[in-house]
């Protein structure tokens, strides 16, 4: 590694030229990467939600759908208004009254059930039927176009509305996020580094490797909006250790007396030694969300993984050549750093270690608790701004026709009418089902047949399926319309074991059973992954449980607050925040165990050894965690997607949590196992 620092120091001029280079193919590859806002399509493709909306796509040609409902409108307007919407590229068709009956004949003359499924006062609903699914291109720029056809007095519906909006809000405040992490990650540095000018050369260095991580994601084919809003974000926290790291190891070597050529080499030597152990581990952290069926995990462990490894490569060659090559201008701005004294903290921890002990036992079983007991949602699109249009839209539909969710039932197309009339008179009885519509069942009331039109009938049956709209007036993802689903499906099981129950209720609560056994897996295989790897970067036998330990009760306390102050968070946060949370303390632990053990061996008392490891790392651990909290707590507080905002108010509040771990809760373990630990380790090697 000696030999490798020389040489990154003899070719910095290169590395820096080829590092700015890059930032070309890697900025037209990110600027060209699909984001995908649907979380639904991450859910495995073999459970029948995902196998009916291939099938409704391959045989239908109908891949999503939107209620629309128009007010204060005459019928004459309303079919104008249709005939525009069904000239927009990718809608199929638009479902209304003039689908069933010619506008001559009254609407009243319609059977009372179909009359007040679709009218409420001066209110009545279209379903816009798509060509594609959710959150295809074509059915995202239909909405758009739609949006643009509408007035005042229309209102669109629908998961795909969600999508635009969260797409539109996304885009305006991804740059802010950025910029947010940027200025307040500069700020914390400034104040805490002793150069005004260094927390930008790290944050140059950071944003080159982000830049490269967010390019590659190109050859993915596609990643989530939540990868792509916390990536660059989570990069920067997550890997800005490491420079800080560096810096110390280099000034250190310069006030030993090297040469600062020499003092860099060997800065580079050590760090690469300090952060190879944490960078392993953190990656691991992310690939185990790679083990997950629901594949949001498979995106953002793969883009989180490559984040920490151009982060390492970033640390050890591009930041190196910045700061030799920015040598007199860092001179020039050095400051004396404004961190508070904390001279006498490896002292005062050890000698209070009891009281740590007494600390970490009494928060244990309520943070435990409160970690397994955190209320948490599922619908994202609930709780987006109430006045962006989609959720105007959604509140309509709820208010004036008492529909939440909107359910389509596939039935074989052998199923005779009669029993499909039966299973849907059964349907209508289940608690929160408003109707139930089909071709079949508009063929058993008062319409006939011969005046049902060809259109309506094409996108309602086929050779092989026939589909049932069913309406609900449950929320997606309430307890109410999961047991309703599994009512509903029951039911029509009954008929033909091979009819299926499709939509965003239906999705969503497999998206709940599917994420519910993914999480423990990823707990499971997290755990067991980063166990190994301490087990080997320590060669210890005591020492993965003791630091998995520390670090799991840091991820309880986080992940147990909410459940205390009442709020519920994103279903995915646990799990996002566990890996993430886990990642960052890894890194503490392991900095500070690495010098309690290099101590131990070169003679130190157990003591001395932990105060001088706690002392010698608090400084870059506390600069650490503070621009982490920078980094996240900004754009937690700005973010108007609560997804966004929860995800990083957590990691804020995490990187604060693992701070008092890795300095309060560690040593106190250490000072108790302390003889374990040294039966159990293997001596390293001292340099």
């Amino acid at each position: 590694m000696k030999h490798f620092g020389r040489a990154i120091v003899k070719l910095r001029f290169i590395i820096l030229i080829a590092a700015v280079l890059l930032l070309i193919p890697s900025g037209i590859m990110y600027l060209h990467t699909k984001v995908n806002y649907d979380m639904l399509t991450y859910l495995p493709q073999d459970i029948d939600t995902m196998k009916g909306q291939n099938i409704l796509k391959e045989e239908f040609g109908t891949g999503a759908f939107a209620p629309y409902i128009v007010e204060g409108m005459t019928e004459k307007q309303v079919s104008d208004l249709k005939a525009k919407i069904e000239e927009v590229p990718h809608v199929k068709s638009v479902l209304w009254y003039d689908s069933v009956m010619d506008l001559s004949v009254p609407m009243e003359m319609l059977p009372d059930e179909i009359y007040d499924a679709f009218n409420s006062g001066d209110a009545t609903m279209m379903f816009i039927i798509f060509d594609q699914t959710t959150s295809e291109d074509g059915t995202v720029a239909a909405v758009r176009q739609i949006r643009q056809i509408s007035d005042k007095q229309c209102f669109l519906a629908g998961m795909t509305n969600v999508l635009v909006d969260t797409e539109d809000l996304t885009n305006k405040e991804a740059p802010i996020y950025v910029g947010l992490a940027v200025l307040l990650s500069a700020i914390v540095l400034s104040l805490t580094m002793d150069s005004y000018l260094v927390p930008f050369v790290f944050l140059a260095s950071i944003g080159m490797a982000i830049v490269y991580n967010l390019g590659t994601n190109i050859f993915l084919g596609s990643i989530s909006y939540v990868t792509k809003s916390l990536a660059a974000v989570l990069q920067l926290g997550v890997t800005m250790d490491y420079s800080i790291f560096l810096w110390h190891s280099y000034e250190d070597y310069l006030q030993q007396g090297n040469e600062r050529n020499e003092a860099m080499a060997l800065a580079i030597t050590d760090t690469f030694s300090s952060i190879i152990g944490s960078s392993v581990t953190t990656i691991a952290g992310f690939v185990a969300l790679c083990f997950m069926s629901f594949t949001l995990g498979l995106d953002l462990g793969v883009v989180m993984a490559k984040g920490v490894l151009f982060g390492v490569i970033s640390c050890v060659t591009i930041l190196p050549s910045l700061i030799l090559v920015l040598n007199k201008p860092l001179l020039r701005t050095r400051h004396k750093a404004l961190l508070p004294d904390i001279r006498g903290i490896g002292n005062f921890v050890t000698k209070h270690y009891r009281m740590f002990l007494v600390i970490f036992f009494l928060m244990l079983v309520p943070a435990f608790y409160g970690y397994q007991h955190a209320g948490v949602y599922y619908d994202l699109g609930s709780t987006l701004p109430k006045e962006l249009p989609s959720q105007q839209g959604n509140a309509k539909l709820e208010d004036d026709f008492h529909m939440n969710a909107t359910h389509i039932l596939m039935l074989s197309a052998d199923v005779a009418a009669k029993d499909v009339q039966s299973m849907a008179d059964q349907m209508e009885d289940v608690d929160g089902v408003k109707w139930v519509l089909g071709l079949n069942t508009l063929k058993g009331t008062a319409i006939p047949e011969e005046l049902i039109p060809d259109e309506l009938s094409e996108n309602l049956m086929d050779d092989n399926w026939q589909l049932l709209l069913i309406n609900s007036e449950y929320a997606t993802a309430s307890d109410e319309v999961n047991a309703q689903c599994d009512t509903l499906q029951k039911i029509a099981k009954a008929y033909d074991e091979n009819s299926m129950l499709i939509g965003e209720a239906p999705a969503t609560k497999d998206l709940i059973r599917t994420t519910a056994t993914d999480f423990a897996t990823v707990n499971t295989v997290s755990i067991g992954v980063i166990l190994v790897i301490i087990l080997f970067v320590f060669k210890s036998a005591s020492l993965p449980f003791i630091l998995v330990a520390v670090i799991e009760f840091g991820i309880f306390i986080n992940l147990g607050i909410p459940f205390y102050t009442g709020t519920k968070l994103p279903f995915i946060a646990s799990i996002v925040i566990g890996t993430i949370q886990l990642g960052s303390t890894v890194d503490y632990a392991i900095l500070t165990t690495t010098r309690y053990l290099r101590e131990r061996t070169a003679g130190a008392a157990k003591r001395e050894a932990i105060a001088t490891a706690i002392q010698v790392s608090t400084k870059s651990i506390l600069v650490s965690a503070l621009t982490f909290f920078g980094a996240t707590f900004g754009v937690g507080i700005y973010s108007d997607i609560d997804l966004i905002s929860s995800l990083c108010i957590l990691m804020a509040r995490g990187a604060v949590i693992s701070l008092g771990c890795v300095v309060g809760i560690l040593p106190a373990f250490l000072m108790v196992f302390d003889k374990i630990v040294m039966k159990t380790t293997k001596k390293p090697k001292l340099v």
